[in-house]
């Protein structure tokens, strides 16, 4: 018997069991009542069957890449699928499971099921599972996806012919090329910026020495003024020193 998951109706909170829909093999809608605890039971088979799958994915995400993908080459474990329809199949089965998954959790919160911290930990134990899972899917997904890009690209794909090869490379050939202007454009634009800096440093540089001149020039201008000013220094510290003497002595 086969059923899939829907929403329950605003009336189904119950004291002792949870509404939950499911759609039969016949095409019937039933309302079914869980208890917390079948619902729980549920939450495990779906993670268990989640569990699975995601190694079946992450060894099509291993196969990508290799010239000898064990499911391809292995006469034991030889599909009618590719490598290709193998991945859109568990990828779509994933996400049902994931999604199904979520609604049992959501379900399993909205019970009636007390406050006991050993309910409310196995509550966040399941979702913790349920974030591990979304995140290792993700992740894998996005992994086989890279890996078909590149396949493509370089004319290494399952189902990639000769002239499709060729086509590939020569796009590959391409992009370098563009790449490799791009680049020599930024190492241009770096120099220049370099070199107006250096410019810059040039122009502060001179400008100090200019001021240094001027200030030298004033100084002999003025030698009095220089000794003035020495002199009234040195009658500043003297007068210190004696306020100071004095101050000990009193």
């Amino acid at each position: 018997m086969s059923f899939e998951y829907r929403k329950p109706s605003k009336e189904s909170h119950h004291n002792d069991a949870c509404t939950y829909g499911v759609q039969m093999s016949t095409s019937e809608e039933v309302e079914v009542k869980m208890s917390f605890e079948d619902l729980r039971k549920r939450a495990r088979q779906l993670e268990s069957e989640i569990d699975v799958k995601l190694v079946s994915f992450s060894k099509i995400a291993a196969s990508y890449g290799s010239s000898s993908a064990a499911i391809n080459t292995n006469p034991e474990s030889v599909s009618l699928l590719s490598g290709d329809q193998m991945y859109e199949t568990i990828s779509v089965e994933l996400e049902q499971l994931l999604t199904a998954l979520t609604d049992i959790n959501e379900r399993m919160n909205n019970c009636p099921h007390g406050s006991s911290v050993a309910t409310i930990h196995t509550l966040q134990r399941h979702r913790d599972i349920l974030q591990d899972y979304t995140h290792e899917f993700q992740r894998t997904n996005n992994t086989i996806k890279s890996r078909r890009e590149r396949e493509q690209l370089l004319g290494t794909g399952r189902n990639g012919g000769k002239s499709l090869a060729g086509l590939s490379r020569r796009d590959l050939y391409l992009k370098e090329s563009e790449h490799l202007v791009n680049s020599e454009g930024l190492v241009d634009e770096q120099i220049t910026i370099a070199m107006d800096t250096r410019d810059h440093l040039k122009t502060q540089r001179q400008t100090f020495k200019m001021i240094q001149t001027k200030v030298n020039d004033l100084s002999n201008r003025f030698p009095m003024v220089n000794s003035l000013m020495t002199k009234i220094n040195i009658r500043k510290r003297r007068d210190s020193l004696i306020l100071g003497t004095a101050t000990m002595n009193t």
